[in-house]
């Protein structure tokens, strides 16, 4: 009983507050003024605003509001009066210049409005709530110009002209005053609580990729360093706007003299070489590094320097497809150079990059081994190292065709990481070993298990491998095909690419119909783009999107085009178009949170469909 009584009770609240919400804009004259407005029923608005106002004039809401209902009707006359009246009773209050000055503009008075905001920059008093509300209320009605000089005029009487440098710089950009925006910005850059970061992104906004904008913002920054010498800030800005301009040599210079000048034995070249290094300037890169290294054994970032340094050296063989044996047999030698200099380096990365240099490279995967077996030796070498150094063992040994040896290494690392993710790594590498020899059943049992693993890529991999051969093994036992197709699979891993594509072709040939077509394509992509054929890399994709949609690979094809699209041509419009068919087209693919990712990286923040 008690239960349907606060029922009852609830229900009639409910139609309490529906029936005054109803009524609410009938009660209150000011929410009526608004509907009207609103409504654009401009006659019975002025009406109540009228009635309002004579009864308050002091109220700002409704005089703002009456002010623009008037403007809107164009009853300039009433407008003048309007804000005369406030003008007398706000006691020269510079805001109330404004109003008047609006109405002017708006009536097509361009003098007297030009008048009236004059009068208001002669009432400025240095209150900074005054000035804040008198620079937005002329940015408001688009004179810009006379907020730039509202901040102006207001630092002058405090004596600080860069009191209000920040919001001077974002007009000064807005009104194409680029060499002011950048200097007012050098005022406040240092004041600014996130320092140099938010000044370089401010910047970014106001010159974007404009050479002529740069230009003006590198002239204002150095006359900027003359001035204080001794200031960093400017400096590094002037740094990295070199960068922007992709004037390197310029920021190397830079960025030498400040190490110099501040004795820093190299620590901020260290991090420009980094900063090249990710943006594929490989040879400046190696240029600061060789700044470091020739300071000297004894100070503190030697060492790093050279390690690091073969290690953008290696990147820019790996990004060149063009790379030439001598190019691959002089890093080969800085390489030893440096494990003679420190021997200690040998359970590092460093080493298992000059194991891959040779294998990779310089088609000696008998040397690279060597040199694995050396460093799984090292009294350094950790357990975890040792593991991953055995599964890139091998990988070579496949290279080699000593295939009963790659399956040796990895059952060691899959015995020994049992439990671990590299276990995991180990059974798939192994699994798939045994497809490219073409036992399909042994490869089938490993994956059915590692479909279930913890790591998302093994998982998918191995769902990959599994679906590859359940829909393309012929239920009249016809394995010609797929394992023709796991052979090509074979020669690609082993960079015999031309082998690869003749296998590839002859299975379109002897079997036009045959449902590995998409993956024909897919591993011709592949090759294309390793050999930085980009635009036939996407034709394969667009064929396999287009012809191929419902099928495994289909989501493949259109996630790699919006890769190609963004990180090989950046062509950033495309590669968007392409992220966004995946999450429309493709709504339950792997890949739609990646691609949400990359589409808020590329649209700066915006949300993605």
């Amino acid at each position: 009983m008690k239960r349907r009584t606060l029922v009852h009770i609830a229900f009639a609240v409910l139609l309490l507050v529906i029936s005054s919400t109803g009524s609410f804009a009938q009660t209150d004259p000011l929410m009526q003024a608004r509907v009207h407005a609103e409504r654009k029923e401009y006659k019975e608005a002025v009406e109540t605003y009228k009635k309002l106002y004579n009864q308050n004039p002091a109220d700002p809401d409704v005089y703002g509001e009456y002010l623009n209902v008037l403007l809107t009707t164009k009853d300039y006359k009433e407008a003048e009066k309007l804000a005369k009246e406030q003008l007398q009773m706000r006691l020269q209050n510079p805001l109330s210049y404004i109003d008047l000055g609006r109405v002017y503009l708006a009536d097509g008075k361009n003098a007297k409005a030009e008048e009236q905001f004059n009068k208001a920059l002669d009432n400025i008093n240095g209150d900074d709530v005054l000035t804040q509300q008198m620079a937005n209320a002329f940015s408001n009605i688009g004179k810009d110009e006379y907020a730039i000089k509202t901040y102006e005029r207001a630092g002058e009487l405090l004596r600080n002209p860069a009191i209000y440098s920040n919001p001077l710089s974002r007009l000064y950009a807005k009104t194409g005053k680029v060499d002011k925006a950048v200097l007012a910005l050098m005022e406040s850059g240092p004041m600014q609580p996130g320092g140099l970061e938010d000044t370089k992104s401010t910047l970014l906004e106001f010159l974007g990729n404009d050479p002529k904008k740069l230009q003006v913002a590198q002239k204002a920054l150095i006359k900027r360093i003359n001035e204080n010498p001794n200031n960093p800030y400017y400096a590094e800005l002037l740094t990295w706007l070199y960068t922007q301009k992709d004037d390197w040599d310029g920021a190397l210079i830079q960025i030498q003299a400040l190490d110099e000048r501040y004795k820093e034995h190299g620590e901020r070249m260290l991090e420009f070489a980094r900063t090249a290094a990710k943006e594929k300037k490989y040879d400046f890169s190696i240029k600061s590094y060789d700044v470091i290294i020739a300071k000297g054994n004894e100070l503190p970032y030697y060492v790093i320097a050279k390690a690091e340094r073969l290690g953008v050296g290696f990147q820019k063989i790996q990004d060149n497809p063009f790379f030439t044996k001598e190019e691959v047999a002089a890093l080969a030698k800085e390489y030893e150079a440096f494990f003679t200099e420190f021997p200690q380096y040998y359970a590092t990365q460093t080493l298992r990059d000059l194991a891959t240099l040779h294998a990779q490279y310089a088609d000696n995967p008998k040397k690279a081994i060597e040199l694995l077996k050396q460093a799984i030796k090292q009294p350094a070498a950790r357990k975890d190292f040792a593991g991953w150094t055995k599964l890139q063992m091998g990988d070579y040994h496949i290279l080699m065709g000593t295939y009963w040896e790659a399956a040796l290494v990895y059952m060691q690392v899959d015995k020994d990481f049992r439990e671990d993710m590299l276990g995991e790594e180990a059974r798939y590498r192994n699994a798939k070993l045994s497809y490219y020899q073409g036992d399909f059943e042994w490869a089938q049992g490993q994956l059915t298990v590692l479909k279930q693993s913890t790591s998302e890529l093994i998982a998918n991999d191995a769902l990959y491998l599994s679906v590859l051969m359940i829909e393309n093994i012929a239920p009249d036992s016809n394995m010609v095909p797929i394992k023709r197709f796991a052979h090509a699979d074979l020669l690609m891993f082993q960079n015999k690419d031309t082998q690869a594509e003749t296998l590839l072709d002859s299975i379109n040939k002897a079997f036009p119909e045959h449902p590995l077509k998409d993956d024909i394509l897919m591993q011709r992509s592949r090759i294309a783009l390793k050999h930085r054929d980009y635009i036939k890399s996407l034709s394969y994709l667009k064929e396999i999107y287009e012809k191929h949609a419902d099928d495994v690979l289909g989501d493949d094809a259109v996630f790699k085009a919006a890769d190609i699209y963004e990180n090989y041509l950046h062509q950033k419009e495309e590669a968007i178009k392409f992220y966004e068919k995946l999450i429309i087209d493709y709504p339950g693919s792997t890949y739609v949170q990646a691609a949400r990712k990359q589409l808020n990286k590329l649209k700066e923040g915006t949300p993605a469909p």
